[in-house]
């Protein structure tokens, strides 16, 4: 069984009946967000806002928010700098807030987040609520409920102010960093939730997404699909489109609340030395020598396939890249070349293998070394026990993927009875500042990609072929070919 770490992987290993096929990646670090300002204002006491996200970073992150046009009149939507969920209104000044007392840290899984407001309600508790996965937060598990006060109050949010997707400008200034797909906000509705935008699953009892394109969305309403990768922000309820600012096509994904894909994993990195950025794909290294990343899926058995576009390579400050295993997460010293770390991996500045094996390890001639810009690519087969690396479509070392228990080209056998973590340890020996590392594709790449190889079952995005049997590493495919 795949091992994805903590948290609801939402629809990410449920079988469903609706796919939903793209989501749009923001970056903080670039800015990406979406607006638009309606002509005219449509109900402001009653209105249903509905997402499917996955986080990139932790900490304050905003999601939908109404500056209102002032300081003292705004409406925002987002997890606050404790990762608990907030809405917060400023109403002439006096601030009114729904707050959890959960804190919500998953970086690695899809949820689904709806906010319900109908601020004429006669009931106080109901007048603004919020569902998470398809259940109703209660008030005992709220630790602000002051919106309950706030009855007749007219919100900012379907006023005729701009209107901000992924973005703050007013009290918690911010950019969303991260993962949204299916964002739909339907104007005079205050409905539940559930059987709207999701449904849960009979087998396993997740909430899943359902398909949303028949709801009535009322003035100023809008539901994003992200399909059109030269608009992403198009409406396709009809209404007038968000306009995009630093977001093109490259921020589409097809990593989504119905079929989860890894991404570079938060909570393991091996210091702050490392960082990340768009959608967790891609590593940066500061000054510090060997760091050490690893990935949100750990994988136990299957043929999986999955690249790496190298954006460094020199003798001073190289990678590392191939697997590790699961004994690494509680490590003290994460990395290639420490002791009791199953680690096999291709070096990118000279070719060598490198392995490190139960207090042991070494490293040996492989293949060629890497230039900058070149595609890596891994061939892991957990059935044989073998790993093979490519650059540019070729396999190193006459390697044969398809081969089967001979081995043929690969750089070692590896251990049994081990979950394995696609991962990447950068090594630095000189030099100061920040610098980028490379880019891993697990079927929908952070850069541009024309190649167009997608696996057997029609997964991913990829510069070469996968070779035959093998295949990405998403969710659906971990369901059908084990993990």
């Amino acid at each position: 069984m795949p091992l994805i770490l903590p948290g609801n992987v939402g629809s990410a290993t449920a079988a469903t009946g609706f796919n939903v096929a793209n989501s749009c990646r923001f970056d903080d670090g670039s800015s990406d967000h979406m607006h638009k300002t309606p002509g005219s204002a449509g109900s402001r006491i009653k209105w249903t806002f509905s997402v499917w996200l996955k986080r990139g970073v932790l900490g304050q992150m905003p999601i939908f928010a109404v500056p209102g046009g002032d300081t003292s009149n705004y409406d925002e939507f987002y997890f606050n700098d404790s990762n608990k969920i907030q809405y917060s209104a400023m109403v002439s000044g006096t601030q009114y807030a729904l707050r959890t007392k959960r804190m919500f840290r998953d970086t690695t899984a899809w949820m689904h987040l709806a906010l319900i407001y109908d601020s004429n309600n006669g009931t106080a508790g109901d007048r603004m609520q919020l569902w998470v996965n398809g259940v109703r937060t209660a008030e005992a598990d709220m630790e602000d409920t002051t919106f309950k006060d706030a009855q007749n109050y007219s919100s900012s949010i379907n006023n005729d102010k701009i209107h901000y997707l992924g973005k703050v400008t007013t009290n918690t200034a911010g950019i969303f960093d991260g993962y949204m797909a299916e964002v739909v906000f339907q104007n005079n509705s205050a409905d539940s939730p559930v059987d709207k935008f999701g449904e849960f699953d009979s087998d396993s009892g997740i909430f899943k997404p359902i398909d949303v394109s028949s709801l009535t969305l009322g003035t100023n309403g809008f539901y994003l699909d992200f399909e059109d990768s030269s608009n992403l922000g198009n409406d396709v309820g009809g209404g007038t489109d968000l306009t995009e600012v630093n977001i093109d096509a490259q921020n589409q994904s097809t990593d989504t609340c119905s079929n989860n894909m890894p991404v570079i994993n938060q909570l393991t990195l091996h210091s702050n030395n490392v960082t990340v950025s768009e959608g967790n794909l891609v590593a940066t290294t500061g000054d510090a020598p060997w760091q050490s990343t690893n990935c949100t899926f750990g994988l136990t058995t299957g043929k999986w396939y999955w690249e790496f576009k190298a954006t460094e390579s020199s003798t001073n400050q190289y990678l590392v890249l191939g697997i590790q295993s699961d004994n690494l997460l509680s490590s003290a010293a994460n990395g290639f070349g420490y002791s009791n770390n199953y680690s096999y991996g291709f070096k990118n500045y000279n070719g060598e293998f490198v392995y490190n094996e139960t207090d042991g390890g070494g490293s040996g001639s492989y293949g060629s070394a890497v230039t900058d810009g070149q595609i890596i690519g891994v061939a892991l087969d957990l059935v044989n026990l073998e790993i093979y690396f490519s650059i540019n479509g070729t396999f190193q070392n006459s390697g044969d993927p398809t081969s089967g228990s001979s081995g043929t080209g690969s750089a070692g056998d590896l251990q049994s009875g081990q979950t394995y973590f696609p991962s990447l340890v950068i090594a630095r020996a000189g030099g100061t500042g920040t610098i980028p590392i490379g880019e891993y594709n697990f079927g929908s790449p952070p850069y541009s990609e024309s190649g167009g190889n997608s696996d057997a079952d029609g997964y991913g995005n990829f510069a070469a072929a996968p070779p035959s049997g093998y295949f990405s590493i998403n969710t659906k495919n971990l369901a059908e070919y084990g993990g």
